[in-house]
């Protein structure tokens, strides 16, 4: 082990940082970088900038590159070409913020102890910033390593306009492996290191049946109600209590869990308590652990966001409304077809309803990680040597675009060091991060590092 990778030097420097770290975090969760609205575009340009800035005060050599849409940031540590190059991905845009349950202002920093809550602290600032530090410290050891950053600020939105932007670059990206700092451990007792991600396929139902609001006195029972049959349509797609997809054809592609996979469930240590406790659930679908974690990371899911149409004041006003629009999404696992999932939700709604617009938007295919090889070790051995225990395989229930473009364009292997746990809350109200995390992550990514540094050339 070269000299100051121990792990007493490790915990060290990364202590002494605290600060450091903190003080970034701040500045980076307090720009506002939701990608989604277009009234912080502004905003967004600003975190990318921020960003870009980070990058070399931190020594590295970095810039900004326009998209049709957001900004993609890049960064570089940059040793020689003779020596291996790894990419860290992350993405440096956010969900909106709103609604009454949050405890603090979202888009202000707020520590609490060894927490710190805002808007992006998580989900995915929090582990940008730290797998940063570890980087630098990495650079400052002479590693024989080349580390390169892409920070992406439309990963919320599906990521449209990535692929495209790196295919530009490709050249000035090329490497030989990447790591996604962007997923959840089972428990904050149980790392995680994802075999795989859901992919996703978001739909927009549209019914219009007439130009304004009719009273329902003098028209209802003869007037077609969108709302109503909205919530008919929905109710035909899916069983509601559990969540069963009625769609004829939706699970023909599905690929059942194998018995280790099963096996390897069992031992993670998922609990239902926990799961409970950590997203605030007061009840669930079911109860068994190992069901639960099947429906979340290995089983397609038809879930519904949102049904606007109709009357949201107080009281009741007696209207007949003339549209109603649901927001549905399919989370979809490998060996499932994106497209194929459009076709048969459109024509089994166009069958029974033909007058409802379907807009299909956010196509991503499922993925499939790797669990073996020496990059897959590296992470294993490293988030032991950080944490004190050798992370599970598992299968992340969310969607990250940017994996299936990264692997389709560099053709090289993409590996996951996470470091949130599901009680820092994934795009819900009072997300969070903790020192905890961020210490042993800075730890993490150093020692991967060296690892990868360290491998036979290939």
């Amino acid at each position: 082990m070269p000299t100051g990778f121990e792990k007493e030097s490790l915990r060290k420097y990364a202590s002494s940082k605290r600060a450091a770290y903190e003080e970034v975090l701040e500045k980076i969760v307090e720009i506002p970088t939701v990608s989604v609205e277009p009234d912080r575009k502004a905003d967004v340009r600003r975190g990318a900038e921020y960003a870009v800035s980070l990058l070399e005060s931190f020594g590295a050599k970095a810039r900004l590159w326009d998209t049709k849409g957001h900004p993609i940031v890049h960064g570089r540590y940059h040793r020689s070409d003779k020596v291996p190059t790894v990419t860290v991905y992350n993405h440096l845009d956010v969900q909106p913020a709103e609604g009454p349950d949050w405890e603090t202002s979202p888009f202000e920093f707020v520590k609490k102890g060894d927490r710190y809550f805002g808007r992006g602290t998580t989900d995915d600032k929090g582990p940008a910033v730290t797998a940063l530090f570890g980087a630098r410290y990495a650079w400052e050891q002479d590693l024989p390593l080349n580390v390169d950053f892409l920070w992406e600020l439309e990963e919320e939105i599906g990521s449209p306009h990535f692929e495209t932007t790196i295919k530009e670059h490709a050249k000035e990206l090329a490497t030989d492996s990447v790591v996604v700092s962007d997923t959840v451990w089972v428990s904050r007792a149980h790392p995680a290191q994802p075999a795989g991600l859901r992919g996703l396929q978001g739909f927009r139902f549209t019914l219009q049946t007439g130009e304004t609001d009719q009273h329902s006195g003098t028209a209802g029972g003869a007037a077609r109600n969108p709302v109503t049959e909205m919530c008919q349509l929905i109710a035909e797609c899916v069983d509601g209590k559990t969540g069963r997809v009625k769609i004829p054809g939706f699970y023909t592609d599905v690929i059942p869990p194998t018995k280790r996979e099963l096996e390897d469930l069992k031992n993670c240590g998922f609990t239902t308590k926990d799961f409970r406790r950590d997203h605030l659930f007061r009840s669930l679908r079911v109860d068994d652990p190992l069901e639960i974690m099947k429906r979340v990371w290995m089983m397609p899911t038809f879930e519904v966001h949102g049904i606007a149409g109709g009357y949201q004041g107080p009281g009741v006003k007696t209207i007949i409304p003339p549209k109603a629009t649901a927001i549905v999404s399919c989370r979809l696992v490998p060996n499932m077809n994106p497209r194929k999932i459009v076709r048969l939700v459109t024509d089994f709604i166009k069958d029974r309803n033909p007058d409802i617009k379907v807009s299909a938007e956010h196509e991503l295919a499922a993925y499939q990680g790797k669990t073996t090889g020496p990059y897959a070790d590296a992470i294993r051995a490293a988030m032991k040597f950080a944490f004190g225990k050798e992370p599970v395989f598992v299968r992340e229930g969310g969607s990250i675009g940017a994996v299936l473009s990264m692997e389709k364009v560099f053709k090289v292997p993409v590996f996951f060091l996470g470091l949130s746990l599901p009680e820092h809350g994934y795009h819900a109200p009072n997300e969070n991060f903790d020192w905890g995390q961020a210490e042993g992550g800075m730890v993490a990514f150093a020692d991967y590092f060296r690892r990868v540094a360290e491998l036979p050339a290939t």
